[in-house]
């Protein structure tokens, strides 16, 4: 834990809780348990007496900014003792240091002190030209060269009036570039009112076609969305656009208006003395060269950080559906890992997903194997009693999809069912650590169709053996903070997998690492115990793992699922700690556990209040009896599987006006994408997902869903698919127009900037007019 006062640490609470919508005893509370080593799913599960009962959504927030406050509090530490030892620190700066409320204004209180290199303002100090600057400023009637003309000095390098009148001006300069107040003002004021404006650099119109929308492109800072404002950073990285901040539409009227509040801070007005002219282009100086750049920096940073931390967000919700995604259960599946000219890889794993056997097919071009393929994978579903067959949906999946569709008839018996799943991340489980582990005599191109197989088992249980942002279901993951996306995706999986539970006896160590409390040695001991010494009987036996003590055990026993144990309980998620509360109401109503656990009309009829004590309250009973109702309940959805139309199977055989089932792929901020089946994600914008208005996709659909959808229109040469979920829906017609800007440039308006599906270039972004999705949303706008 920090070391902080009292004082600050109630302050920081406080803060927190205001900003969560909680009171300051719950943060205090909460941090309180977080700073003991406690993780944020076992907060929200098994302390909600202690914190009142902040969800896990509250908990992640005051974990996120806790770390900030501390990182602001330490910062002022830091600042505070270091203008101190300068021996500038006065009460009224201490003061205004004390009242920062963000890095950002610390960070403008500390930069005339902060320590640097010499700039030409302190040379001209040291060079005796303070007064000069000082004297003009304070006395505008005086004549400028002649009142320099006492400052000529060839010894200290004013060689001059012109020499002695640029050291003057550039200490004005410096001085009002770094007045906290000022700077402060004008940033509020460019950040209301900023219009970032992109241009293409000059000879590279063909080199960057893909960003040929934001050629010229003007929008305002302050509304911009995220996912376009990282499309311009990419743009700028790689070299094809620049990008400035103008402040406002007028950029002249602008510029006029920031030199003015300038010279407003300054004590200047043009009233025709002597020094005023000059005195004036000071202040416009200090405005085009040192403010508006340092702000244009850290206005830039600042909504990068923004746009990053919503890219993080939707990463993160699309995420966190992948991975509660319906399972199959307990079948036997068998993987297809389609390829062409390596070959179909194939395996099948029991129904606990257990490899028993292998093969490589050849059904495509150029060998044409098919009835050989057919004959193989109709002896295995056969020796094997596959129930599922699970299909790729990379290169060669629909001519995969037509193979099984083919085996299915073959054997019609059997009623075995084909299913399209996504193989996002497979290669990357192939070749990896875990995958080695796992399974280190089969070959890599093998290990891709064994994962396929599993996530349609218990997507859960298999995705988190892959990176996180390796799943790709972001939007510009790779332009985002790294960092800060594995932390924030790690606490999304961490949720997930907490929020289902693990069975301990059967679980990888992938799975086990991200239970609550358990580092990635402690899941492999668990592991290892259990391969050494057979199934785990109850969860105290747990405390026989290496480094595994009653702390950790406090933190994972809840998670951790024991079936058919020594102990009904332990198949549940009642907390060892809370088993006294089930036996006060096993004496109380006379049934044993047994009979007790799953009888649900008899548990709804019992009142939580007649088994609380001084550790468990309400909340903590009323969730007992939840469990007690329906143990072990699994809070994933029924498991369905989409069904792609036949002869559908490239992008070159939609036609507008096909109404097609397909998976949703991705949520952004401005739509979803579809997998229709055709190697190609279509994208249904957000103004066509629903009949009514919708402000965040995710309010009606979510990675994962299977949904029905329109086609609008397609373009092929682009790789572009229009769907719509209004199934009422003609097809656009290409009415679409330019915004006008000034000097003609296009301002956005919606319909613009879509992070690439799969398969395109790295970024495609729809044109703003002549085509269905602009279209369909200049229709939104005016309705």
């Amino acid at each position: 834990m920090p070391d902080f006062s009292p004082a600050l640490a109630r302050k920081i609470a406080a803060t927190i809780a205001d900003e969560i919508g909680a009171q300051p005893a719950q943060a205090v509370a909460a941090i309180a348990l977080l700073d003991e080593g406690a993780t944020v799913p076992f907060i929200a599960r098994y302390r909600k007496e202690v914190t009142g009962g902040l969800d896990d959504t509250q908990l992640r927030n005051l974990e996120t900014r806790l770390t900030y406050l501390r990182e602001l509090e330490d910062r002022r530490a830091a600042i505070l003792a270091s203008i101190d030892e300068q021996g500038k620190l006065t009460p009224e700066l201490r003061a205004d240091i004390d009242a920062a409320d963000s890095k950002a204004r610390l960070e403008d209180l500390y930069l005339p002190y902060k320590p640097r290199r010499r700039t030409r303002a302190q040379i001209a100090r040291e060079a005796g030209l303070e007064p000069l600057a000082d004297g003009l400023l304070q006395d505008p009637t005086r004549v400028p060269e002649d009142f320099a003309a006492q400052f000529v000095d060839a010894d200290k390098g004013v060689a001059d009036t012109k020499a002695a009148l640029e050291g003057a001006r550039a200490i004005l300069i410096e001085r009002w570039g770094e007045d906290a107040a000022l700077v402060g003002e004008l940033r509020g004021w460019l950040q209301a009112n900023g219009v970032i404006r992109a241009r293409v650099v000059e000879g590279k119109e063909a080199a960057g076609e893909k960003f040929r929308d934001y050629f010229d492109h003007a929008e305002t800072l302050a509304n911009i969305p995220s996912h376009r404002l990282l499309a311009l950073f990419r743009g700028r990285r790689e070299e094809f656009l620049t990008l400035d901040l103008d402040p406002g539409n007028d950029a002249d009227a602008g510029h006029l208006y920031a030199e003015g509040r300038v010279a407003l801070h300054a004590g200047v007005s043009d009233q025709g003395r002597a020094a005023d002219a000059w005195l004036r282009n000071a202040c416009r100086l200090a405005w085009k060269a040192k403010l508006h750049l340092h702000l244009l920096i850290d206005l830039f940073s600042q909504a990068r950080e923004t746009a990053e931390a919503d890219a993080i967000a939707v990463f993160g919700d699309n995420l966190e559906d992948l991975l509660l995604a319906a399972p199959a259960g307990p079948k036997v599946v068998l993987g297809l890992d389609p390829g062409i000219r390596t070959g179909c890889k194939v395996a099948v794993v029991d129904a606990t997903g257990k490899l028993v056997a292998t093969d490589t097919l050849y059904p495509h071009e150029p060998r044409r194997q098919w009835d050989q393929s057919l004959a193989s994978l109709r002896k295995l579903c056969v020796a094997h009693g596959v129930q599922l067959i699970a299909i790729g949906n990379g290169t060669a999946s629909r001519e995969t999809d037509k193979l099984a569709g083919d085996l299915l008839k073959l054997l019609p018996d059997r009623k075995m069912q084909k299913i399209v799943v996504s193989e996002a991340g497979a290669s990357v489980y192939s070749a990896s650590e875990t995958a080695a582990k796992e399974f280190p005599g089969l070959d890599v191109s093998l290990r891709g169709a064994v994962s396929i197989a599993r996530r349609l088992q218990d997507p859960l249980a298999e995705l988190v053996k892959i990176e996180p942002k390796a799943i790709g279901v972001g939007q510009y993951q790779h332009d985002v903070d790294q960092f800060k996306l594995a932390r924030a995706l790690d606490a999304r999986v961490e949720d997930c997998v907490n929020a289902v539970g693990v069975f301990v006896n059967t679980a990888s160590g992938a799975l086990l690492s991200r239970v609550s409390g358990l580092s990635s040695t402690v899941a492999e001991n668990i592991v290892a115990h259990r391969d050494a010494n057979g199934p785990f009987k109850s969860r105290r036996e747990l405390l026989k793992v290496p480094r595994l003590g009653e702390k950790t055990f406090e933190q994972c026993a809840g998670f951790l699922r024991i079936a058919d144990g020594d102990e009904p309980l332990d198949a549940s998620s009642v907390h060892p700690e809370a088993y006294p509360v089930v036996e006060r109401i096993v004496q109380a109503t006379g049934k044993p556990i047994q009979s007790l656990v799953g009888d649900g009309s008899f548990v709804r009829t019992l009142k939580p209040a007649q088994f609380t004590d001084e550790r468990f309250g309400e909340p903590t009973v009323r969730d007992i009896l939840r469990e007690l109702e329906k143990p072990g309940r699994d809070p994933r959805p029924e498991f369905k599987a989409a069904k792609f139309a036949d002869g559908v199977e490239d992008i070159k055989d939609l036609r507008e006006g096909m109404i097609l089932e397909g998976v949703v792929s991705n949520v952004a901020a401005f739509g979803a994408f579809v997998d229709i089946g055709v190697h190609q994600d279509g994208l249904v914008h957000i103004s066509a997902l629903s009949d009514r208005f919708v402000k965040d996709p995710r309010e009606v659909v979510k990675a994962g869903d299977i949904v029905r959808v329109k086609v609008l229109e397609v373009d092929v040469a682009r790789k572009r698919i229009a769907l719509t979920r209004r199934l009422d829906d003609a097809p656009a017609a290409r009415e679409g127009r330019t915004e006008g800007g000034r000097n003609g440039t296009r301002v956005a308006r919606g319909a613009r900037d879509k992070p690439a599906p799969r398969g395109s270039a790295p970024h495609a972004s729809a044109p703003p007019a002549d085509n269905a999705l602009a279209a369909a949303f200049a229709r939104a706008r005016k309705s």
